[in-house]
């Protein structure tokens, strides 16, 4: 039984990483399409990020932006998961 129960809490904290992951690559695609318009990052990545998930890191260079956040931990001991996603916005390769 407690086996069962620890694999069932690590596929839980899986599926809190993966909806990290992708809700970080929202903020990532948002925080570029506003860096490609001269706009606040900052302010696009954390209106689609979920509040969960915090006040999001974003570092811009070069024309990609990459938005770090950290997943909530569902073990106490194991700590918060950190997630970090890039994104850019470059028109010129759509052209092509």
């Amino acid at each position: 039984m407690p086996l069962l129960l620890l694999g069932l809490l690590a596929a839980a904290q899986l599926i809190v990483a993966g909806w990290a992951l992708l809700s970080a690559g929202e903020a990532a695609r948002a925080a570029a399409r506003a860096s490609y318009l001269g706009a606040d990052t900052d302010a696009a990545a954390a209106r689609v990020l979920p509040a969960v998930l915090g006040r999001p890191d974003v570092t811009e260079a070069g024309g990609e932006v990459s938005v770090r956040v950290n997943a909530p931990a569902l073990v106490p001991w194991l700590g918060e998961v950190p997630i970090a996603v890039s994104a850019a916005l470059d028109p010129a390769a759509g052209a092509r």
